[in-house]
Formats: structure tokens, C-alpha cells, sequence
């Protein structure tokens, strides 16, 4: 099967050897995506607005493969406080309210950067 890979120019791709995302046959999933642009944490110190900037970033991931928000099945949040759940949910639920992917939240200790707040990977399945 063919492979197409999305890369955002994150200095970690190439240091660690992944893309942001990628796509085989009908599948595509979505690398750990946080509020990194440029090399600075975006929305520095607030839950929602990294999360509307991550999912913003894997919606435009997501259009380079020829797909949409409406084909993801599955979210994974990894979030260093999950006492901010209710934050994180709405940005969330602002891209998935229709959609509805399997998804689940889990606190994590830490991330790359102390500031960033949320990481986010999605897998979707396009119709065949």
C-alpha cells in the first residue's frame, strides 16, 4: 500500500524520525500533536486554547490527506492536569460535538515542554 506523510516542520520530526501524520490505504493516523509553533508554546498557561490550536493543527494534517475532522474514530488527550478536563473537553467537544470519536483523557506527569498543557493524537478511517 501507498504511504502518505504529512510533516508541520516541528524540529522533532526529523531529530526523532516521525511525521505528524500518516496515511496508508484508508487509514490515517495522527502523531502526539501539541501547541508548538515556530519553536514557542502557543496559548502558553491556558487548557483551551492549546487544545483549540492542537486540533486545529490535526484538522489541517487531516485536509492534506485528503480527510476531515468527520472521519476520526478515535481521540487520545494526555494532559499534565486533568482537574483542567472541563477546559480541554470543550475545545473538544467545539471540533467533535457531531462526530463523536471513542475517546479518552489521561493525566500524564509531564510533556517535552513544561508549558504545554495538552498533546493530542487522532486516528481516522476514510470510506473506502
Amino acid at each position: 500500500m501507498n504511504r502518505k506523510q504529512v510533516f508541520t516542520g516541528s524540529p522533532w520530526e526529523p531529530l526523532v524520525g516521525y511525521c505528524r501524520a500518516i496515511r496508508v490505504g484508508n487509514r490515517i493516523e495522527v502523531a502526539g500533536t501539541t501547541a508548538m509553533k515556530d519553536g514557542e508554546v502557543v496559548g502558553k498557561g491556558d487548557p483551551y486554547e492549546q487544545t483549540r490550536f492542537v486540533l486545529q493543527t490535526i484538522e489541517k494534517a487531516l485536509a492534506e490527506l485528503g480527510a476531515s475532522m468527520s472521519d476520526v474514530v478515535r481521540t487520545r488527550m494526555f494532559v499534565t492536569d486533568i482537574s483542567k478536563w472541563e477546559e480541554i473537553g470543550k475545545a473538544h467537544g467545539e471540533f467533535f460535538h457531531t462526530i463523536q470519536p471513542a475517546a479518552t483523557m489521561v493525566e500524564v506527569k509531564a510533556l517535552i515542554d513544561p508549558l504545554l498543557l495538552v498533546e493530542i493524537e487522532v486516528e481516522a478511517i476514510l470510506q473506502q
